[in-house]
Order: C-alpha cells, then sequence, then structure tokens
C-alpha cells in the first residue's frame, strides 16, 4: 500500500503529532507526514518535527492582513509538499470553506469531546460542571461549520466523580493518540464513505473471508 501523504497543522505542544509519528515509525500506520505547519513559531510540535526530521514550515496568521491570504499561504505549502490529507492536531485557528474546497473531503480534526455534544474550546471544564458520566473524542472530517463534520471514529472515557478538568482532559488525551492514527489509516486504506452525516467504514477484503466470533477468546 502506498503511503498517504499528510500535512498536519498544529499550533501547540503537538501530542497528536506525536501519536501519529510513533505510527508511522512502528510501521502501523501507512502514512508519510509530508510536512508540519504551525502558526504559532514557538509551539513545541515543531521541534518534535525536526526530531525526527520532518519538514516544517511555520506561516503565523498574524504576517497576515485578513484570513483569506493566510488560508492562501496554508494550501500553498500543503500543495507544494503534495498533502492528500489534511490533519488539523490542536490546530486553533477556524478554517474556511475557501481552504475546504481545496482539499475535499481531505481535512480531518480530533476533538476532545463526543459531539455533537460540547463543541468549541474548554470543554473538559463544561462537562465536568454538567454533570455527563461519560466523555471522549471524535475524528471527524471538516466541515464549513465548527466541529460539525461527519463522524470518522470515537472514544469514550467514564467521568469520575473526583475529576476536574485536568484530570478528565488527560484521561481523553490518551484515547486521542489511540483513534487519531486509526482514523488516518482507515482513510490510506480507502475504507471510509461519507454518506449524508453517516461515514461508513467498509471492511478490509481478508477481514470478511476471517470474520469469526470466538469464545473464551484466544490468547
Amino acid at each position: 500500500m502506498k503511503p498517504i501523504k499528510l500535512g498536519v497543522l498544529i499550533s501547540g505542544g503537538g501530542s497528536n503529532l506525536q501519536a501519529i509519528i510513533d505510527g508511522i515509525e512502528s510501521g502501523r500506520l501507512s502514512a508519510e507526514i509530508a510536512v508540519v505547519i504551525s502558526n504559532e513559531p514557538d509551539a513545541y510540535g515543531l521541534a518534535r518535527a525536526r526530531n525526527h526530521g520532518l519538514n516544517q514550515v511555520v506561516v503565523s496568521h498574524r504576517d497576515f492582513a485578513d484570513r483569506a491570504g493566510f488560508e492562501a499561504r496554508l494550501t500553498e505549502v500543503l500543495k507544494v509538499h503534495g498533502v492528500e490529507l489534511v490533519v488539523l492536531a490542536g490546530f486553533m485557528r477556524v478554517l474556511t470553506k475557501v481552504f475546504l474546497r481545496a482539499f475535499p473531503e481531505r481535512v480531518i480534526n480530533i476533538h476532545p469531546a463526543l459531539l455533537p455534544s460540547f463543541p468549541g474550546s474548554h470543554v473538559w471544564q463544561q462537562e465536568v460542571e454538567y454533570g455527563v458520566k461519560f466523555a471522549g473524542c471524535t475524528v471527524h472530517f471538516v466541515d464549513e461549520g465548527v466541529d460539525s463534520g461527519p463522524i470518522i471514529i470515537q472514544a469514550v472515557v467514564p467521568v469520575l466523580d473526583d475529576d476536574d478538568a485536568a484530570s478528565l482532559a488527560a484521561r481523553i488525551l490518551r484515547q486521542e493518540h489511540r483513534i487519531y492514527p486509526q482514523a488516518i489509516q482507515l482513510l490510506a486504506e480507502e475504507r471510509l464513505r461519507i454518506e449524508g452525516r453517516r461515514v461508513k467504514v467498509l471492511p478490509l477484503d481478508h477481514a470478511l473471508e476471517e470474520a469469526a466470533l470466538i469464545n473464551p477468546p484466544l490468547a
């Protein structure tokens, strides 16, 4: 399988970027990071990219008079590097329809809540204050709304009685690191089909052939 070429957009620490790098280097993820772009020049995720010999580019939104100019530069850098899938990994800028139309159904994001509940930012505090019993994270295609695109994969974690925003965020982040590489792998295998709001996952041919339910489970 030919690796899918990724452009990873970050604004901060880049822990999800690291999870993707680890997946690639371990052979679990059929992808290649063509470029890492940060809108923040001091983002630690750039150091992660350097540590693994990856191309890194800073495109600061502050250097442009408007969003159109900023997004035009992002698009230019991604296209120059031959990016096939744009991966938002803690990228703290809302992208407009102009950018999304340059990469139709090829921009994905991870959100630290079970969408459609709790879109936007600072979701962990909201979840704790609301008293939900379960929280989690969602990988979704990016559309022209905010955290509103079709859902690819989700992970659920319990909200404990003594949780605060920080402890809940840490528990969710561990699951983000698991499901984001998985979502990318499904795209690399061309196993996703968007039908309206639903994203269907096509089975692998060999998985169908070997499908079985075994009890007790094999070691």
